[in-house]
């Protein structure tokens, strides 16, 4: 079970020390890029991708909702992304954007919008390090968990599990330990949690709480 803050909840002024005050216990970053035109809001750019990237040894999992995720896969890996997401509402046949990831040297993976059934991404999963299922409709933080995308994370568990495919199930949107145990319970392994983390006010015991929800502990 892996750990993903969200730095979209993080304080952009102190976005260096709130990484550092939770790196020990979390297993990689979770970082939204937005361009505005995919989704209405913009987010992160090269620039701070780099510069978060000389404070931490983290893996970046770049969430690439853009319309030319191509486009960004290279300077993504020059910045320091270990991982890119793309969305199948993009590219509704992805083996194109697969290749050029494995190409620039990043690990690869899809995303399905709440409103996109699994077998979108069913013929492609062999092709994914990561299948993130959105719980809330991506471009902010702050929304509330869509429980009917559950059925989507048993599909993919299933799925994956009897294809033999070594590939994290991660849940992303409205993420809590109430939440992630549903997520958990529907067959996910990894959780994206921005507000329950950075928005809490400590946020090394809400990853505790995360953790404890997630491995069965509370």
């Amino acid at each position: 079970m892996k750990i993903a803050p969200s730095i979209l909840a993080a304080d952009l002024a102190r976005l260096a020390d709130d990484v550092a005050r939770v790196a020990p216990y979390v297993d990689f970053l979770h970082v939204d890029v937005m361009d505005g035109h995919f989704v209405p809001n913009l987010s992160f750019g090269m620039p701070v991708i780099a510069a978060l990237r000389r404070t931490t040894s983290l893996e970046f999992d770049c969430h690439l909702m853009v319309t030319n995720p191509i486009a960004l896969f290279e300077p993504l890996r020059e910045a320091g992304a270990d991982l890119v997401t793309v969305h199948i509402e993009v590219h509704p046949d992805p083996r194109g954007a697969a290749a050029a990831a494995r190409s620039a040297g990043l690990r690869f993976g899809l995303v399905l919008n709440p409103a996109t059934p699994f077998g979108a991404v069913a013929p492609f999963v062999e092709l994914c390090d990561q299948l993130l299922v959105m719980a809330v409709v991506p471009g902010f933080g702050g929304q509330r968990f869509i429980p009917e995308v559950l059925p989507k994370v048993e599909a993919a568990r299933k799925f994956i599990d009897s294809s033999g495919i070594h590939a994290d199930i991660e849940i992303d949107g409205g993420v809590t330990p109430e939440t992630a145990r549903l997520a958990r319970d529907a067959g996910a392994n990894a959780f994206v949690a921005g507000t329950a983390i950075f928005g809490s006010d400590d946020p090394v015991a809400a990853v505790g709480r995360l953790r404890d929800a997630v491995n069965g502990k509370a």
